[in-house]
């Protein structure tokens, strides 16, 4: 299960990239841009050590959860807004099939070291 997590996940952020600014733009390109120079830009620049080959800016585990939550998060609702229902589903049966794929990677993250603290 472990080897589905990576596609997932990409996948997932993927539709996140695409979907978030898609259902924000007819808003504000402003926040479309905003939008997915945060959900590319801060997973770039912060980084768990040892979950990542580079790291930028090093943080605990907990905060490379919470990264991919907002990924998802930001997948589902801006698929809801931005698509048609059947592509709204599907967006939430790949986030959730996420969330059980990297189940066994946040479990690693959230026990190693320093990751419960800063």
């Amino acid at each position: 299960m472990t080897r589905l997590a990576d596609p997932l996940r990409f996948l997932t952020e993927l539709i996140a990239w695409v979907a978030a600014p898609w259902a924000l733009a007819p808003h504000s390109i402003a926040l479309a841009v905003l939008a997915d120079l945060l959900l590319i830009g801060l997973p770039t620049v912060f980084a768990t050590p040892g979950d990542k080959k580079q790291v930028l800016v090093a943080v605990p585990g907990w905060a490379t959860v919470g990264l991919v939550l907002m990924q998802l998060a930001a997948a589902v609702v801006a698929a809801r807004y931005a698509w048609p229902t059947w592509a709204a589903v599907l967006t939430c049966v790949l986030a959730a099939a996420c969330l059980v794929t990297e189940q066994p990677r946040w479990r690693r993250l959230l026990a190693a070291p320093g990751s419960r603290g800063a």
